[in-house]
């Protein structure tokens, strides 16, 4: 089942850049081979992670496809294509070369702040053009708008490829109610979390794993107390996601992914560098992110 392919640790990719701001597409190799390596279960192109708005159409088209030559059938793909223009969105899923993915993630529609028929109406339309299995992505901090739990189950009835959703909301009760209100009207949708900080409490509450940023720096660890807790086993699992719960602080304090890349830069990884407008990591943040990395790994 779909489900099963996309439950446990996912991991958003980042897309390195060199010091002159060009795509680094040896880091990357690097990073898709750390994280398979570590044990992940899947991967997701074109993310929010991976700075996708200020990558010209045609680095889109080239990250996918290295992505998908280098994973090389070990690992499902998932490939973000979402928009706040519904017609371009659609106009997307019918001309993409999808070759080698398996799945969609598709973000709420950003800045233009539509209500929850609006929603309902951009997720149909999205539904009825893509080729693949979709799994929604709500995340209100960036697009400014929330997808209740009635919208997700009255999305989830009447698509029936759509198959899950990434919740980044924050809130756990959300979450909770999101898996009863779908459990109402399907039996094959999953939750999982976008919040690394969230991943053991969202699987309390029905959740099925994470889509990660933290799997980047410590890909073992999380697949470590994911499973752990997949497993019913949250006192554990509670206990070794607190110890990375200030590296966790550090990876946002500065937004994503300024703080990954900075951290995996501190282990030589690839460079720290990101696109305007995001900035590089402070000093203050680097020294920080620094001594928590040692602190934690002593």
């Amino acid at each position: 089942m779909i489900t099963n392919r996309f439950s446990g640790v996912g991991v958003a990719l980042i897309t390195p850049f060199d010091n002159k701001g060009s795509i680094d597409f040896a880091a990357l190799a690097a990073v898709i081979d750390r994280v398979i390596e570590g044990g992940v279960d899947y991967l997701l192109a074109l993310g929010t992670t991976s700075e996708s708005p200020t990558l010209s159409p045609a680095e889109r088209i080239a990250v996918t496809r290295f992505i998908r030559e280098r994973v090389a059938g070990r690992k499902p793909l998932m490939v973000g294509i979402g928009g706040n223009c519904t017609a371009d969105v659609v106009a997307t899923l019918r001309s993409w070369d999808f070759t080698g993915y398996d799945a969609i993630l598709s973000v709420n529609p950003y800045y233009n702040k539509p209500n929850q028929e609006g929603l309902y109406r951009h997720f149909k339309a999205i539904s009825e053009a893509s080729p693949l299995p979709i799994m929604l992505y709500n995340i209100p901090g960036r697009t400014g708008v929330n997808m209740t739990p009635q919208t997700v189950a009255r999305i989830v009835k009447d698509c029936p490829n759509i198959f899950g959703i990434k919740e980044a909301s924050g809130n756990v009760e959300q979450m909770e109610a999101i898996v009863k209100a779908v459990e109402a009207v399907r039996n094959d949708f999953i939750l999982v979390s976008g919040d690394d900080g969230l991943t053991v409490e969202a699987i309390k509450r029905g959740g099925k794993g994470v889509l990660s940023v933290l799997a980047h720096l410590y890909p073992k660890k999380v697949k470590e107390f994911t499973d752990l807790a997949l497993e019913g086993n949250f006192e554990k699992a509670h206990y070794e996601i607190s110890r990375l719960e200030t590296i966790i602080d550090l990876l946002f304090t500065e937004g994503n992914p300024v703080g990954i890349k900075n951290a995996l830069a501190t282990k030589f990884i690839c460079t720290p560098t990101v696109r305007l407008p995001l900035a590089e990591a402070s000093v203050e943040l680097d020294i920080r992110q620094r001594t928590e990395i040692i602190r934690y790994e002593a």
